[in-house]
């Protein structure tokens, strides 16, 4: 079962997620440009979709519009807080533990073999006292699934300018999927 988005004419930004997915991808919340076009990552400086095929992780380069495909490909999108904010920066830190609560309640539940955390940000959100810092594999889990840190896509991110600084992070992403068992997932229609 889908919670949030499953008809691709409904508006986004409710959990696009599924029972036992290789990832869970989860977002730091949407941008105003995303919600007022309709779809997630549609703003023209967030390579969010190219990083996503040229890693890998999607055969082909999806669109926003096609965000609800991303299922078809074991992949999840969620988002640690629902509203909309011109930066992630204005976010209340009680936006952000109750979004963390709401992402840990979905892993639970739904049980992805990883979770991918969109931006460095997000690990302390989930592991205050953590001190793998940065991108890629964490050592901690949630609910058991594997955590993977990934670089916030925008082009706005200055820790990680340009595409390739990024696109190194998500290629680590999809080759640890292609190397573990999680590699063969089929959505159930």
């Amino acid at each position: 079962m889908v919670s949030g988005r499953t008809d691709p004419d409904r508006p986004p930004f409710g959990d696009l997620i599924a029972p036992r997915l290789r990832v869970v991808i989860v977002a730091i919340n949407p941008s105003t440009r995303s919600v007022d076009i309709g779809h997630s990552f549609s703003s023209p400086g967030n390579p969010f979709w190219r990083l996503l095929h040229e890693s890998g992780l999607t055969p082909t380069q999806l669109e926003p519009q096609d965000e609800h495909r991303l299922l078809d490909h074991g992949i999840g999108l969620v988002s640690t807080v629902q509203r909309a904010t011109p930066s992630a920066a204005v976010l209340s830190a009680s936006e952000r533990r109750a979004g963390a609560a709401h992402v840990l309640g979905l892993v639970e539940r739904y049980e992805p073999s990883v979770v991918a955390l969109l931006g460095v940000t997000l690990y302390p959100l989930f592991f205050p006292s953590g001190s793998s810092r940065g991108p890629g594999l964490k050592p901690e889990r949630l609910h058991g699934a594997e955590v993977y840190v990934l670089p916030n896509p925008s082009g706005r991110n200055r820790a990680y300018p340009g595409f390739e600084p990024k696109l190194v992070w998500y290629r680590g992403l999809a080759e640890h999927l292609a190397a573990s068992d999680v590699a063969a997932y089929v959505h159930p229609i």
